[in-house]
């Protein structure tokens, strides 16, 4: 606690004041952590003092609190041009990230728990941003965009958290989540040069080679980049007293029926809503379990204990294969390739198509989603040419991002389904019975048909890899699909 007072009177983070008439001042407090290695061990003990933001006022205390983070499909692109390109991966942590932003409202805060002045009544008038406070993010965000371009980067305007830097044959990218760095480059000198710079401007500490990052281990090998998060499965099991259990060999029974269950409810619902949630970020390096978690995730708000059991059969499916992950793989010729698929009406309440697609760059998988269509199909076809949609908008936004990264993307990317009614209304303009009620936004797959950007393939139903992520399969095609979908068992510790 003492360092952490030190620390923000240090970076002037506030003036003791007597409180003007018409100001409120807000409460704070104190939040302990405890910061682990890869491996478990303890790195060090925190005290953290945090604004109750919750008391701030809208206009008076804060205007906006938006700031951007690297989305997880962002990460793993970036870290798959990283490793086809043979570029160099570091990692940079910022001490106390939110004091280094500059406040512009005047707000107020009573004095931390524990401390006191010789002068009562004081409070502090917070002249930079503190941790807790609305705007803090935002704050840190811009404070640190600017260095940034000081030193001459620039913003990616696919993902505003992204930036890169030219100076002759050398290139450096920088990719952003809160106060976690990741520096890519070819030029050791280059980025030796850009490290000593930031830590001048902010205090800065050198993690070294990326390991660990945002609870993701990472190896760098011969083959390629490996991203698991075996400890983080550990912990699940471990907290569901599963470590013991019989493995399951699917993470979901097939044909089951989840949505029409009956039965007594869970009586601690936040413990399903807690194991969802954390399956839900464990999605991040496992796409096989996309389907399970959407499903799970529908009954977060009255969970019976049927559901409860399923939970629990796709923790026991991770005691097979804790260390099972992505891998990135450095012969990847960054080429991307799309498979998208839909379950018609597979929803019995409300008789929705479920979408999923499955994005390659190269070998290496960096995008996949399951999720529920907003409207109700008429037909299996119309189902999938939703679903092609929503392939189309996520593969055009990744060959813009790879623009940003220098990657030139000049070939057509290949989009495969396997409905060749849906083949057939994205190319020909003439199905109107079939299209006329059809948005008009989902149209535009025609478009981006016509002007070269993407090209449609016919692919089998069992070769077709987003099956995985609109089904529960059976073993056989389930493991079949899994081995085609880059991700692989190769753990090394970090």
């Amino acid at each position: 606690m003492k360092t952490e007072i030190d620390a923000l009177e240090r970076n002037a983070s506030w003036t003791l004041e007597e409180l003007p008439r018409n100001k409120v001042a807000i409460g704070c407090k104190w939040v302990y952590c405890i910061k682990y290695h890869a491996d478990g061990r303890v790195e060090r003990y925190k005290a953290r003092l945090v604004a109750l933001g919750n008391r701030q006022v809208q206009g008076v205390d804060y205007i906006e609190t938006f700031a951007p983070v690297a989305k997880m499909v962002s990460v793993k692109t970036f870290l798959a041009v990283a490793v086809a390109r043979g570029w160099e991966l570091h990692q940079m942590d910022v001490h106390n990230a939110f004091l280094h932003g500059d406040l512009n409202e005047e707000v107020y805060m009573r004095l931390p728990p524990g401390f006191t002045h010789s002068q009562p009544g004081k409070v502090c008038r917070l002249r930079k941003s503190i941790y807790g406070l609305r705007q803090a993010p935002r704050m840190w965000f811009a404070k640190l965009t600017t260095a940034l371009e000081t030193y001459g980067f620039v913003q990616s305007k696919a993902d505003y958290s992204q930036f890169t830097y030219h100076k002759g044959d050398a290139f450096i990218a920088i990719l952003i989540y809160v106060d976690d760095l990741v520096v890519a480059g070819n030029n050791s000198d280059a980025i030796h040069d850009f490290k000593q710079y930031i830590s001048e401007v902010f205090h800065m500490k050198d993690l070294g080679a990326l390991k660990y990052f945002l609870g993701i281990e990472i190896a760098r090998g011969p083959t390629g980049l490996f991203l698991s998060q075996r400890k983080y499965a550990l912990d699940m099991l471990a907290e569901c007293g599963l470590l013991g259990a019989k493995p399951a060999t699917t993470p979901l029974e097939q044909n089951h029926k989840l949505a029409e269950s009956i039965g007594e409810k869970v009586k601690d619902p936040e413990r399903y809503r807690r194991l969802v949630g954390r399956l839900i970020y464990l999605t991040i390096t496992r796409p096989e379990l996309s389907y399970s978690v959407h499903t799970l995730a529908q009954f977060m708000h009255e969970p019976l204990e049927a559901h409860y059991d399923a939970a629990l059969r796709v923790i026991r499916y991770l005691k097979g294969n804790p260390g099972q992950g992505v891998l990135l793989r450095a012969d990847s010729k960054l080429q991307l390739n799309g498979y998208c698929d839909s379950d018609w009406a597979s929803c019995p309440t409300t008789r929705r198509s479920l979408t999923g697609y499955f994005v390659l760059l190269g070998g290496s998988p960096v995008s996949w989603k399951t999720k529920k269509q907003p409207t109700v199909s008429r037909s299996s076809a119309e189902a999938e040419y939703r679903s092609m949609a929503n392939a189309t908008c996520e593969l055009l936004w990744l060959k813009s991002f790879l623009k940003s990264l220098d990657v030139a993307h000049e070939k057509p990317m290949n989009l495969y389904c396997d409905s060749h009614a849906a083949l057939h209304i994205a190319t020909n303009p003439v199905f109107h019975e079939r299209t006329k009620h059809i948005e008009l936004d989902c149209h535009f797959v025609r478009d981006k048909i016509k002007d070269g950007f993407i090209a449609t393939q016919y692919v089998r139903s069992s070769e077709q890899l987003a099956d995985i992520l609109t089904k529960a399969l059976g073993k056989q095609q389930f493991h079949y699909l899994l081995s085609k979908l880059g991700i692989s068992n190769l753990y090394a510790p970090t």
